[in-house]
């Protein structure tokens, strides 16, 4: 008898495919399993590659604030493309096609040895759960799930957002969505990085929505501004509760590092079945954009604009407190009253500054030293604070746990560095500033997941001194000299190859390790485009066999494009029941 259309997908896959039945949830009877169209080609293939002009075809961003100009959307959009689009009951139509990238791929507790291959997880949309706590556009993610499931994708990683959660009273949690949402990817194989998002949602790059912090936490800043990090101007920025009040019971009685602990393990508690086997990771958020960092390039209303080198946030009482503390103790009560008063504006270049020049500059001065190595210290100092709870709550769960640094490529090639000590990662043309962070990190043994990992350095400008490459191979040295697992993110969505090349490059860090684990910026229409899809099966599967595995790039491509291919007719099917 003939095998009806899922079928014959489940066929070329060689997976047991579940039948759509046109409900959400539910099990389905129907499967069969046979020979995959992902199965390896003989040893004896030749293969003639032909290697086109990359750069022809590369599609750069030349700043962290604009994505490249994606091509116009073709009427064949992919099944996940429709359903985030209308909301197809029949969009659901990807099924997967391959369980060989299992959980055990996922090694953190170093860095993969070379051959291995790297996990690709990708991130969820912002707004995932609604601010009613249910699942956003649930027909359309679930697709969307499914479609990545038969990608090779290992899982996702989605915000849970603090703001959302223990939204109107502390210590009330609401995961509404979440529940569903953990129990959708459990039901499709898909493991979760969950993101502590404990920043607001807003005013950074690519953010399309806008979730504040909760509403009693706003209240607690309307009363003291103090509470949020403040610029030399008096520019508050409410994105994240500043550091310096961490150990003071300033939210409702509460120390902002016990909301934070005490929000974790409630997520513990609630998910406890999940940790270890559909949850494999907690991510720690630690300032804006879930970053460890200050919020130095703020974009929100145009303060920030790249290429400019940022202003310190420290000047909260809180923050002066300790700052003024601190000179005492050096013997230097002068320096305590204020932070650089010569560091130049947001969008000033380091020359502009007495503080930041490379000649005779006050960053490498006696005071400069010193404030610098204070500033940085609290970061460091933060991320103790908040690592020493989350490994105690989520110890012997089966989870890692990991921290995001921000890849601040500008300005690298200068001698201060200057966005990057404004951000507060304090490293210099003679210092490393990344060691540190990573030595902390092992003492938690928390892994470094480091953002920019898709961009080149000649796609920057170059007048900028822009330097993402040499950035990144700067943070895998410091990874490895702290014994620390290393993963990535692309800090900018991307979908063209030249960006895959890269990344591939940079997972593999030329050297005899290679990333835990990659994640990859994000899941939404435009990556379910017919030629980006395309890219990305392709790129997913070489990320999934690794380097040093021996097959013809152009045979894996040939595969990918033959897999889009076959699941043509459900894009139709779609489509068509779309009409009626």
């Amino acid at each position: 008898m003939a095998l009806n259309l899922t079928h014959q997908i489940g066929t070329l896959a060689g997976t047991p495919i579940q039948m759509d039945t046109g409900v959400v949830s539910g099990d389905s009877t129907g499967t069969v399993n046979a020979s995959a169209v992902w199965k390896p080609v003989s040893t004896d293939l030749r293969c003639a590659i032909q290697k086109p002009d990359l750069k022809d075809t590369m599609s750069p961003p030349v700043s962290p604030c604009r994505s490249p100009v994606l091509s116009s959307m073709r009427a064949d959009l992919s099944v996940a493309c429709r359903a985030f689009a209308t909301e197809s009951p029949t969009a659901a139509a990807v099924t997967e096609f391959s369980e060989e990238v299992g959980g055990e791929m996922y090694k953190q507790g170093g860095l993969q040895e070379k051959g291995n291959g790297v996990p690709v997880f990708v991130m969820m949309p912002l707004d995932s759960v609604t601010m009613s706590n249910t699942v956003n556009r649930k027909k359309a993610m679930d697709a969307s799930l499914r479609a990545l499931k038969s990608a090779g994708v290992e899982g996702v990683m989605m915000d849970v957002w603090w703001g959302l959660v223990e939204r109107d009273q502390p210590g009330h949690y609401n995961w509404g969505g979440y529940s569903d949402l953990l129990e959708m990817a459990k039901r499709h194989g898909l493991k979760v990085q969950a993101v502590m998002s404990f920043h607001q949602c807003g005013g950074n790059v690519g953010d399309s929505v806008s979730i504040p912090l909760p509403k009693w936490v706003v209240e607690e800043v309307d009363k003291d501004q103090d509470l949020v990090y403040t610029d030399q101007w008096g520019m508050r920025n409410y994105e994240y509760i500043s550091l310096g009040c961490d150990t003071i019971p300033v939210l409702k009685g509460r120390m902002p590092v016990q909301c934070y602990s005490d929000f974790m393990r409630a997520f513990k508690d609630k998910f406890k079945d999940l940790l270890g086997d559909t949850i494999v990771e907690i991510q720690v958020g630690m300032g804006p954009a879930g970053e460890l960092r200050y919020p130095s390039y703020p974009e929100q209303n145009g303060t920030w604009k790249f290429p400019g080198i940022g202003a310190f946030q420290c000047y909260d009482k809180y923050m002066l407190s300790s700052l003024k503390a601190a000179a005492e103790s050096a013997g230097k009560p002068e320096w305590g009253s204020t932070g650089p008063t010569d560091a130049g504006h947001y969008n000033n270049w380091p020359e502009d500054t007495q503080f930041f020049r490379k000649e005779n500059g006050g960053w490498c001065s006696p005071y400069g030293e010193f404030f610098l190595s204070w500033y940085s210290q609290m970061l460091l100092d933060h991320g103790e604070r908040i690592l020493s709870s989350a490994k105690a709550i989520f110890d012997a769960t089966g989870v890692k746990i990991s921290v995001k640094v921000a890849g601040i490529h500008w300005h690298y090639g200068s001698r201060s560095h200057a966005p990057e000590l404004t951000a507060g990662y304090y490293n210099t043309r003679f210092r490393d500033g990344y060691l540190p962070i990573a030595q902390m990190l092992a003492r938690h043994g928390a892994i470094f997941n480091f953002t920019c990992i898709e961009m080149r350095d000649h796609e920057q400008p170059q007048d900028a001194l822009c330097a993402p490459e040499k950035l990144v191979k700067q943070v895998a040295s410091a990874t490895q000299k702290a014994h620390v697992p290393l993963a990535g993110e692309n800090a900018l969505p991307r979908y063209d190859e030249y960006a895959h090349e890269q990344i591939l490059r940079a997972a593999s860090l030329d050297v005899d390790k290679q990333m835990c684990a990659f994640t990859y910026l994000r899941m939404n229409p435009h990556l379910f485009q017919p030629d980006n899809w395309r890219q990305f099966v392709a790129f997913v599967k070489k990320m999934n066999e690794g380097k040093d595995v021996h097959r013809c790039l152009e045979q894996v491509e040939r595969e990918a494009e033959h897999f889009v291919h076959v699941t043509q007719p459900l894009v139709q099917e779609a489509a068509v029941a779309l009409m009626h």
